[in-house]
């Protein structure tokens, strides 16, 4: 299903501010825009009208260096294809220090790290880790529905814990986001979130014994369901964004983030829109007010049939 443009396309002036996503910083979401070395940061507000005009052609976001507190820009003005999943060409990808951990390229750059279990629906345990100094930020930014912090050290101890605890089967190191998506119309409750970490944590203190990391059996099992507003689950209905396109309107107004998620509520009651922020990065934006959705490919989500739970008569 595409929405198709109303009206020609007002392509912004090169030289714009282009999307570089959205992270969480100090427990709120934050979407930021790029102009050369300028950064502007707008705090993701519930409730809030929004309105972005898509100029392309979607260029690559620059990368985080080794040392580096901001992020360097793309010294090719690399264009990436609007469909892709990455943010960032080749030669970005080979310097940028997130990638280079997530590669095992890094063997340890002195900082401390804690290992998590994070909970992302039934049968959806991931393991991972995140340094220490960023909180619960990649938690955030993962859509994590609840989690726990399970042990701490350097970084070759956690990433060993790591491995460790994925080869055993009690948990994965990576979901596809759909999978996590689909888990937002039923989670269970609270407490339950809570026994099945408390108790998966405890395993993996077994599994880690006699490894160089400090277990964290104390640690709060945090939840994030209330937060991302998903106490009573995620819309029964709803179009998901899944491409995006020179000219193209994203607009409505915001539900709380989920994880780097965004619900956007139309204004002409058709049912809100789901939008990976992922794919909004590398657009040129351009505010726009008074003007709905346009020139989007969508795909219709509904909340899936309870199963039948009765036993057959015959």
């Amino acid at each position: 299903m595409t929405i198709p443009p109303q009206s020609a396309p007002q392509h912004p002036q090169p030289g714009g501010w282009i999307s570089t996503g959205l992270s969480w910083q100090d427990g709120r979401a934050v979407l930021a825009a790029a102009r050369g070395a300028q950064v502007h940061e707008r705090a993701v507000t519930p409730g809030a009208e929004v309105g972005w005009l898509l100029g392309g052609p979607r260029r690559c976001v620059g990368a985080w260096l080794a040392g580096a507190t901001e992020r360097t820009p793309c010294p090719h003005h690399a264009v990436i294809d609007p469909a892709a999943g990455a943010t960032q060409c080749p030669a970005c990808q080979s310097v940028d220090r997130g990638l280079a951990l997530a590669r095992d390229q890094i063997l340890d750059d002195g900082r401390t790290y804690l290992l998590y279990l994070a909970w992302f629906g039934e049968g959806l345990l991931k393991v991972g880790l995140t340094a220490e100094q960023r909180g619960d930020s990649r938690l955030l930014e993962q859509g994590a529905l609840a989690y726990a912090f399970t042990a701490r050290g350097g970084l070759p101890a956690v990433r060993r814990a790591e491995l460790t605890v994925a080869a055993s089967g009690l948990a994965r190191e990576r979901f596809k986001s759909r999978l996590k998506t689909d888990q937002w119309w039923s989670h269970g409750d609270a407490p339950y979130r809570r026994t099945v970490l408390t108790e998966a944590r405890a395993r993996a203190h077994r599994l880690l014994d006699g490894h160089a990391v400090e277990p964290l059996a104390d640690r709060p099992v945090v939840d994030h369901v209330e937060r991302y507003g998903l106490a009573g689950g995620a819309p029964e209905a709803y179009r998901e964004i899944a491409g995006l396109a020179d000219g193209a309107v994203v607009a409505g107004r915001l539900r709380p983030p989920v994880g780097r998620h965004l619900f956007l509520d139309q204004t002409d009651g058709s049912g809100p829109l789901l939008l990976d922020t992922r794919l909004l990065t590398g657009w040129t934006l351009s505010p726009v007010t008074g003007r709905g959705s346009e020139g989007l490919t969508l795909h219709e989500r509904l909340r899936p049939a309870e199963p039948d739970t009765q036993e057959a008569l015959f």
